[in-house]
């Protein structure tokens, strides 16, 4: 494999099937983890900024000369995109000293939400996957990150605001 196929497909992950880019998401969740131990919430949002940058080079490396723009096995879209879904699960968790993983709910909200708005593609979202470049492909799962992150602070505004 060459630097941007390990990059673009996060070590091989998006040549699973079926669903490489639910693989992707469902392998962005124990990275997320790992980063966040090490060093909290803005670890995991520098990173993510490495990895967008990384994920476009890669993703133009391995479309270069090609008619598919997205191929299925490029899954750092993913990675990012349910990091930024992760964020207010993460910072809530940072922001009052609870064990990240006590706010499991919050996680498979983030999850949840995440790959629908992928999938889905609504307004914004589907515009950028439209633009059919390598940034293209980052931003669409970006913007479904966003998406699925003010989905998880509703959720847990909600949940938090009338159970608790």
């Amino acid at each position: 494999m060459t630097l941007a196929q390990i990059i673009g497909t996060v070590g091989g992950v998006g040549y699973m099937r079926p669903a490489s880019g639910t693989w992707g998401s469902l392998a962005a969740l124990p990275l997320a983890w790992l980063v966040y131990i090490v060093g909290g919430p803005w670890l995991v949002i520098l990173l993510g900024a490495v990895f967008f940058a990384a994920g476009v080079w890669a993703t133009g490396e391995m479309t270069r000369g090609s008619d598919n723009h997205d191929p299925s096995e490029v899954v750092m879209d993913e990675v990012v995109g349910q990091w930024i879904a992760l964020l207010p699960v993460l910072i809530g968790a940072a922001h009052v000293g609870a064990p990240v993983l006590a706010l499991w709910p919050g996680w498979v909200m983030a999850f949840l939400a995440f790959r629908l708005f992928d999938i889905w593609k609504p307004g914004p979202i589907g515009w950028a996957d439209r633009r059919n470049d390598p940034l293209g492909v980052m931003l669409d799962d970006v913007i479904a990150g966003v998406f699925a992150a003010v989905t998880v602070a509703l959720g847990a505004a909600v949940v938090h605001g009338f159970l608790m």
